[in-house]
């Protein structure tokens, strides 16, 4: 995992060579440069951006819901240029650190969805070193947390804020982007 604060390349993991999606990016050599030459947040101008959208898996859940860099940027664009902040399954971890300019917690009287605390394997590696629990932190900072079964898509939007349950809801949350910039446009 790189440090969130630097800019080069994105690890990639769990990559299915059998699946013809993810063997045609592999392939591009235009999706594979960009992956290899990423800009790091001081590099980037927030007037240029409409959504800011915190993608899942387990690494979401370090450094990036400290990053003082990436929170100026995400709520910049959601205050400044009137954009979406989204996130899906435990990059719903980036967002609970982001504050409006009133000094709120975002997430404060707002419907979130994100990886619940009770699916996760409690007794495995990988939870032990969790900093925090994604759905505890939301309640603690006045959200309220929602999701539905496992392994089914779960989408929440409240306003400008559209959060899913897992990696099945990325499409969803990926329509609804679109559908909110489409209609302020």
């Amino acid at each position: 995992m790189e440090n969130n604060q630097q800019s080069g390349s994105i690890h990639l993991a769990y990559i299915n060579t059998s699946d013809n999606l993810q063997k045609q990016y592999l392939y591009d050599q235009d999706f594979m440069y960009a992956i290899k030459h990423t800009v790091s947040p001081k590099e980037i101008d927030y007037k240029n951006y409409k959504a800011v959208h915190y993608i899942g898996g387990g690494s979401a859940m370090y450094d990036v819901p400290e990053s003082v860099d990436i929170q100026q940027i995400a709520m910049q664009v959601y205050e400044d240029n009137n954009g979406v902040i989204s996130s899906v399954c435990h990059g719903t971890a980036g967002i609970v650190n982001l504050k409006t300019k009133n000094g709120k917690f975002l997430v404060e009287g707002k419907k979130i969805s994100g990886y619940p605390d009770s699916f996760e394997k409690q007794d495995g590696e990988y939870f032990k070193h969790f900093p925090f629990l994604i759905q505890k932190t939301i309640e603690e900072r006045g959200g309220d947390f929602k999701f539905s079964k496992r392994n089914g898509s779960y989408v929440e939007q409240d306003g400008r804020i559209i959060t899913g349950q897992n990696f099945q809801s990325s499409n969803g949350v990926a329509l609804k982007i679109i559908e909110w910039i489409e209609k302020k446009q």
